[in-house]
């Protein structure tokens, strides 16, 4: 089972490589206040001195360290780059550049993060990975995060304690993440702010292990036994108590390997009882042991994980597609592939289907026969005409001479009016379809042919020329549509079978009004009384008193009757003569409208269908062929767009990586037979 943290060092360095966040190892945080001997009890464990020092907030960016046990024998050259005999690290940011002097590391971690977060004590939480290689460490994997400060330092922000909090959090809250709270023996463990923070993510306990330090910096006559013996804050995995070196201790350069023999030469004098329990090297040893059984318990979900984001990543490189080869090939594919995918979203047999709302041949069916045809059912036969506009027109057909019969004119006049009210909505049906097969361009982009974001000068000459063919066709479509009504008002066929009825109506009302009228006539007068009595005359039409023309003093044409004065038509009661002309005029507009409106919903559609959908469709191969495939556009088109190589390359490195990463856990699983 010690082979196992070796395991997670390995999957550790193949997601550094791709510098991802996306899978969270097991690993031990490190959590305490400023002060409380954080980096003192990481140099304990890696025996060195490699941490910066100071006051105030001295670790502002997280550093992933990395403890690689390597056998004092082992050849000057391994397979890590190491050398014989000697302890040596290695920064992720630096590559393959090996670093002997520890001090050296120390100044590389503080360049590296003022590099990052400034010299103004700023923090950020972009980590610093190192890994040390020696035959003095246990295998493990730890994690330094800023201390926990109250008060804002020099020009730190002023929210400097939630940055750092939320930082902290940001670790610990991984359920892979062992914690370690880290706490002064010389303060109340009451107060602790460490075990706090730890409790917010892991209230039972499960993962944290606490670590009381400064054991040797206690008031006299106390002592931390029953801190140590979990009396005062119980924690589950345990608490182990160790001590840290003295500033004094450090100026003096007193080695790490000087202060934990002292260390371990005080523990059995003071706490002769729990000595064995207590110190650097147990400490090592019980983080080695927890961290291990951590790691078994989460390989499970770690290998589920991990094939679920391979899949993902699999499936993303291959909407990224492959570098381009055949230029010519990879044209012609596309552009056949985007005429496919758009003839197939307006047939209804697109790959991707739209759930949110109808598209493509569904909402052209929409438009067709429920939008268009509703429109058209919605218009009244006889909107628009009143009556008097029916009665009108009749005396109007019939010139200056009274008519006996309703005159045909009239109805043609009349009913060209109301079927021209048809044009308008037919235009506005074509100006529908010709917005839908406009959107079906931009699905196509999105949903069908994800290859095009690959190459946005492609997708915009492509968009192009569909937009050119469609605008070529909308005059065309238009035309035809006008001509459909132009050919309805052109000629009224009367004799229309379905017009029959409404003829036979017309003929029976005439024949009735003739033989009516023939009744009302009156018997004939004879001419000389009729003369004797002003009827025949002109003066038959002045009322009483007045003169004609000429006959008064004054003017000529006193009395006269004004000419130029047009009636104007007045609301009235219609005599029954009048009601019966108009209501047969209105049986026959009906009709006829109602023929011509049943040629207008279902020719309107074949024609746009015809002079626009099909012709779209059919010619939009060739057109995107003849536009496009021209050896003097392919590097223009087939240009990539500026972070899309970046990104394929990205995700082909982290698919690599998921995929080693598989295979480790996999063969570990086999090993030990899990």
């Amino acid at each position: 089972m010690e082979a196992l943290i070796p395991v997670i060092n390995k999957l550790q360095d193949v997601f550094n490589t791709v510098g991802a966040d996306i899978i969270h190892l097991p690993q031990i945080a490190v959590v305490g206040t400023q002060s409380s001997g954080k980096s003192s009890v990481l140099e304990s464990l890696v025996g060195r001195d490699l941490l910066p020092r100071g006051t105030g907030v001295v670790t502002r960016r997280p550093l992933i360290l990395q403890l690689v046990h390597v056998d004092p024998g082992a050849a000057r050259k391994n397979d890590d780059g190491g050398k014989d005999g000697e302890d040596w690290g290695k920064f992720l940011h630096t590559k393959n550049q090996i670093f002997t002097d520890f001090e050296e590391i120390r100044q590389e971690i503080e360049n590296e993060t003022e590099r990052i977060s400034g010299n103004n004590k700023g923090i950020s939480d972009d980590p610093i990975h190192l890994k040390i290689f020696s035959p003095n460490v246990v295998n493990l994997t730890l994690v330094d995060l800023p201390g926990i400060t109250k008060v804002p330092v020099g020009d730190q922000p002023n929210d400097i304690e939630l940055q750092i909090k939320d930082l902290i959090l940001k670790h610990i809250s991984n359920p892979n993440c062992i914690i370690l709270a880290v706490s002064a023996a010389n303060t109340d463990m009451a107060t602790s702010e460490a075990l706090k923070v730890a409790r917010e993510v892991d209230p039972d306990g499960r993962r944290t292990l606490a670590v009381v330090t400064k054991l040797d910096l206690m008031d006299a006559g106390t002592d931390a036994m029953d801190v140590l013996m979990g009396r005062v804050i119980p924690v589950k995995l345990g608490l182990i108590g160790v001590v840290n070196r003295s500033q004094l201790d450090i100026n003096n350069k007193k080695s790490v390997s000087d202060a934990v023999r002292d260390e371990h030469a005080f523990l059995q004098k003071k706490y002769p009882s729990l000595a064995n329990r207590n110190g650097t090297k147990y400490l090592a040893r019980t983080l080695n042991r927890l961290l291990m059984h951590h790691i078994r318990d989460c390989l499970p979900d770690l290998k589920t994980r991990i094939n679920v984001l391979a899949a993902q990543y699999q499936s993303l490189l291959s909407s990224y597609g492959e570098p381009v080869e055949d230029q010519s090939a990879t044209l012609l594919q596309l552009i056949t592939k985007f005429a496919s995918e758009y003839c197939n979203t307006i047939e209804g047999t697109a790959k991707y289907i739209e759930t949110a709302e109808l598209c493509g041949g569904a909402r052209i069916c929409y438009i067709f026969h429920e939008t268009f045809g509703r429109t058209l059912e919605s218009v009244d036969p006889l909107g628009g005409l009143s009556t008097i506009d029916i009665l009108t027109a009749i005396r109007n057909a019939t010139g200056p001479r009274p008519s006996l019969f309703v005159p045909e004119i009239s109805f043609e006049l009349l009913v060209k009016k109301q079927v021209k009210r048809l044009e308008e909505p037919s235009l506005r049906c074509v100006e529908l379809v010709h917005e839908e097969m406009q959107r079906i361009i931009q699905h196509c982009s999105n949903y069908s042919t994800q290859e095009l974001q690959r190459f946005p000068k492609l997708h915009e000459a492509i968009v192009e020329v569909v937009t050119s063919l469609l605008r070529k066709r909308l005059p065309i479509t238009n035309e035809m549509v006008h001509n459909l009504v132009a050919i309805e008002l052109a000629y009224i066929n009367t004799k229309h079978p379905d017009f029959a009825d409404a003829c036979g109506v017309m003929n029976n009302n005439i024949e009735e009004q003739r033989r009516n009228r023939m009744r009302e006539l009156p018997a004939a007068v004879p001419r000389d009384k009729g003369e004797q009595e002003g009827t025949g005359n002109w003066r038959g039409m002045l009322k009483k008193g007045e003169e004609g023309p000429g006959s008064g003093p004054g003017s000529p044409f006193r009395g006269a009757v004004n000419l130029l004065d047009v009636p104007v038509p007045v609301a009235r009661k219609l005599s029954s003569r009048e009601q019966r002309d108009c209501e047969v005029i209105e049986r026959l507009i009906k009709s006829y409208f109602l023929i011509v409106r049943k040629n207008i919903q279902d020719s309107v559609p074949k024609a746009v269908m015809h002079f626009l959908v099909n012709h779209v469709k059919d010619s939009l191969q060739s057109e995107l062929v003849g536009q496009l495939y021209k050896s003097g556009l392919l590097n223009n088109l087939l240009t990539e767009s500026e972070d899309m190589a970046q990104r394929r390359m990205e995700a082909a490195d982290m698919l690599q990586a998921l995929q080693k990463a598989s295979q480790v856990i996999a063969e570990i699983r086999e090993t030990h037979m899990w």
